[in-house]
């Protein structure tokens, strides 16, 4: 299954244009976080792990800096996802550790 993950970090930003591109993608859920990406709390990117949690489900992002805005946050998620054999979509880079083509993915 696909699950799109989205955050928009303030008050002008509005999360549509993520969604759009998330359901467009073929994600089947979608969540969104109205925070900072230096906050530890994100509790709409932790419900999306609780069911991104299955070997051949797949987190997308519209951009990797939506994920995380450190290196640290995006290595620990990467490690969370890689035990759980869960695999990463960014759309704006073709980043798809399916193994597929971001074409076949994301088209």
């Amino acid at each position: 299954m696909r699950i799109g993950y989205g955050r928009v970090s303030t008050r002008d930003q509005h999360p549509e244009a993520q969604h759009d591109a998330l359901t467009a993608a073929g994600c089947e859920e979608i969540f969104i976080d109205k925070a900072s990406g230096k906050l530890a709390s994100r509790p709409e990117l932790t419900k999306a792990l609780l069911v991104a949690n299955r070997p051949n489900d797949q987190l997308v992002v519209t951009k990797l800096d939506r994920l995380g805005r450190s290196l640290e946050q995006l290595v620990e998620l990467s490690k969370t996802l890689q035990e759980r054999s869960v695999d990463l979509g960014v759309l704006d880079q073709g980043i798809d550790t399916t193994g597929t083509s971001p074409a076949r993915a994301f088209g």
